[in-house]
């Protein structure tokens, strides 16, 4: 995977993933991230904190539909595709961690899930959910 390089959006220099190692491309069909770069890259515009690259699954689009935050839904006044099952997508961090709460998380990319999370999801719960881990 290809790792982003920060060029100033995203408060400088390499970004890491929650394993330590350089941030990994998350998805571009659709394209995710704060920034849309296909990135989880984080920095201090993005007080959402979408860090964490995730696999949608179709019990969490429920979910977030059920709590208010519908990401199925087409907005195409906000270029917004709307997601199904198996797209990829830098979800806030505070919204995976409630969906874990509720037994409902979907899978995470750990390489390609910013650094940042770990200040508000911790590592085992995000290692028990990877995707990418041997």
């Amino acid at each position: 995977m290809m790792a982003y390089r920060d060029d100033g959006a995203g408060g400088g220099g390499q970004q890491k993933n929650v394993l330590g190692g350089p941030l990994a491309m998350c998805g571009d069909n659709p394209v995710t991230g704060f920034y849309r770069t296909g990135c989880c890259h984080w920095g201090p515009q993005d007080i959402g904190v979408h860090s964490v690259c995730v696999v949608m699954t179709a019990e969490f689009l429920a979910f977030s539909k059920a709590v208010g935050n519908d990401l199925s839904t087409p907005r195409k006044e906000f270029g917004f595709p709307g997601l199904k099952a198996g797209d990829r997508w830098c979800l806030c961090a505070a919204r995976w961690k409630e969906a874990y709460d509720s037994g409902k998380a979907p899978k995470v990319v750990l390489t390609a899930t910013h650094a940042k999370t770990l200040e508000i999801a911790p590592l085992a719960a995000l290692k028990a959910h990877a995707v990418d881990l041997n």
